[in-house]
């Protein structure tokens, strides 16, 4: 009998030393970093979507791992997402960055096996890919790009005390962009504004809908972090400032192409702690399942004014006011 309990205690030993190593194998799974292969699949090129993958590339660089194992491929627009998300798993990669939802969305649909970091993304349980923002819970992490609505138009207050009437221009068919609006909705209502939403669902409307815009004598538009409207900013810009009606935007890139103003995150910064989730992902510290979604904090927003439109709509703006703000004047 003695025996047989000393048996039976070994083997209980053995199946909890063999149950702890299981809870721990992802974390288990380092890989030497100059090997790892990263698969990279962006929406679209503009200037924050390209920030966002300089930042992280660069990190990664920095970690050691070969610049030369990364394979970078852009969609183009949401329709070619699933050929590039279907390339990249299956291209043995052991890592998959996802730049902006729709591209998130397609890679998460053809893997539940391959860590997936995101970023430039909104809200991560909003998309139902992780099961909360603390705690994804599975093979999806990243970093958000939530843009400081009710800050924005604290500064379309300050920037622009006449206006009474603001026009939220946004793409309907984007999650991310849908998110926003509704922020920017609620933004408005607290800040007494008449609004009106006006949509976008491809770059065929967007100036039909600008001039829609001027028709309905608007006095500023807010536009957030989308990426549609991103990409065509200069073609907004090129009907709404003639008619003296400047834009409010999320970030910095859309300013640089024709937006007046924003209070936004860096771009290049927000892929950067992507960057980190990564690497700390293959050097098996992490899982996808354990990190947290990361964001910015508020001391990592800038402010940034584009004089040229300011001029053109008729706006005079004196630097002093805004010390801390970078300008753009070509």
């Amino acid at each position: 009998m003695k025996k047989l309990l000393k048996g039976l205690l070994a083997f209980a030993i053995v199946l909890v030393i063999t149950g702890c190593g299981t809870g721990n194998e992802d974390n288990a799974k380092a890989k030497d970093l100059s090997e790892v292969k990263i698969g990279v699949i962006q929406l679209m090129q503009h200037d924050a979507l390209d920030a966002s993958y300089k930042g992280f590339k660069d990190e990664l660089v920095k970690a050691g791992i070969n610049a030369d194992n990364i394979d970078y491929q852009v969609a183009g627009d949401q329709s070619n997402c699933t050929t590039v998300a279907d390339k990249l798993v299956n291209g043995g990669n052991d890592l998959i960055y996802a730049i902006a939802t729709p591209a998130l969305q397609a890679v998460a649909a053809a893997t539940t096996e391959i860590p997936i970091v995101g970023c430039a993304v909104t809200d991560y349980e909003s998309t139902k890919l992780v099961k909360s923002n603390d705690k994804p819970g599975g093979n999806v992490t990243g970093a958000s790009d939530l843009t400081p609505v009710e800050d924005q138009f604290d500064l379309m207050e300050k920037m622009l005390p006449d206006a009474k009437k603001v026009a939220i221009m946004y793409c309907g068919s984007e999650d991310n962009s849908i998110f926003q609006g509704n922020l920017a909705v609620e933004a408005a209502k607290e800040k007494g504004y008449e609004y009106k939403v006006y949509k976008v669902s491809d770059s065929n409307e967007i100036q039909a809908v600008a001039s829609q815009i001027v028709n309905d004598k608007n006095d500023v538009v807010y536009i957030p972090t989308d990426n549609l409207l991103a990409t065509y900013m200069s073609s907004v810009e090129a009907i709404t400032s003639p008619a003296k009606i400047p834009c409010i935007v999320g970030e910095e890139g859309m300013v640089k192409s024709g937006g007046f103003a924003t209070y936004g995150i860096n771009y290049e910064n927000l892929g950067r702690e992507a960057g980190k989730q990564a690497v700390a992902i293959l050097k098996g510290e992490k899982t996808a399942a354990d990190t947290p979604i990361a964001q910015l904090k508020a001391e990592d927003c800038t402010l940034c004014i584009n004089l040229k439109v300011a001029e053109a709509c008729g706006l005079t703006i004196n630097k002093d006011d805004y010390p801390d703000a970078t300008f753009i004047e070509e």
